[in-house]
């Protein structure tokens, strides 16, 4: 083949070059199929929506909510038991009989002893609600175990003073307050366990 052969005509261009001049509207232009100019702050490749770094996942607790579920049961068990041998006042009764003693004054409700059925029953029903949100998917559960662990304290004192008063003699106690003892040792365990619990963090790439 001569020069002449080789040398495209005046005016045009090899097929996928970049044109060395002005190029003519009507006149068409094959690419290369090379990547074009590109900014100081850009680049050819796009980085990928995704990361490899562990991220924490959502989750739920099951173990922490089901010990809570069973305080706030313990709770409504104990409403409809005996809590002290040779009284047959129920927990229902013991409840009804310190909420009355609300019209006396707050003072009346703690020296009568009626706060302590209050605190383990109602903190019972508060301990069910957290367990069920517990139970709810989610990166960490500690704020709710702060929460469940301080109704547990209140609970815990609504069964220890009793106890104490009575000079630790477990005998003088019916079957009702057994189960308030049980809403008193779930909370706590539960609620330790969704506070102690931190966040569950994945290997896999997870889309950003």
């Amino acid at each position: 083949m001569t020069d002449r052969e080789q040398t495209p005509p005046h005016g045009s261009s090899a097929v996928g070059s970049q044109p060395t001049g002005p190029v003519a509207p009507n006149q068409p232009y094959v690419s290369s199929g090379a990547h074009g100019p590109v900014g100081g702050t850009e680049n050819y490749y796009t980085a990928p929506k995704y990361t490899t770094s562990p991220i924490a996942v959502r989750r739920s607790d099951t173990f922490a909510g089901l010990l809570l579920v069973l305080a706030g049961v313990a709770a409504a068990i104990s409403l409809l038991l005996d809590w002290v041998k040779g009284n047959s006042d129920s927990g229902l009764d013991l409840l009804k009989a310190g909420f009355d003693t609300f019209s006396d004054g707050i003072g009346t409700v703690f020296s009568s002893g009626f706060w302590q059925p209050i605190a383990i029953i109602l903190g019972g029903g508060v301990l069910f609600v957290l367990g069920l949100l517990v139970l709810v998917p989610a990166k960490s559960h500690r704020f709710l175990g702060v929460l469940a662990l301080l109704v547990s304290l209140c609970v815990t004192a609504g069964v220890l003073v009793p106890l104490a008063r009575s000079g630790w003699d477990f005998g003088a106690f019916d079957l009702g307050f057994w189960f308030a003892i049980a809403v008193a040792v779930l909370g706590l365990l539960g609620s330790l366990k969704a506070l102690l619990s931190g966040p569950k963090y994945a290997t896999q790439p997870a889309l950003t």
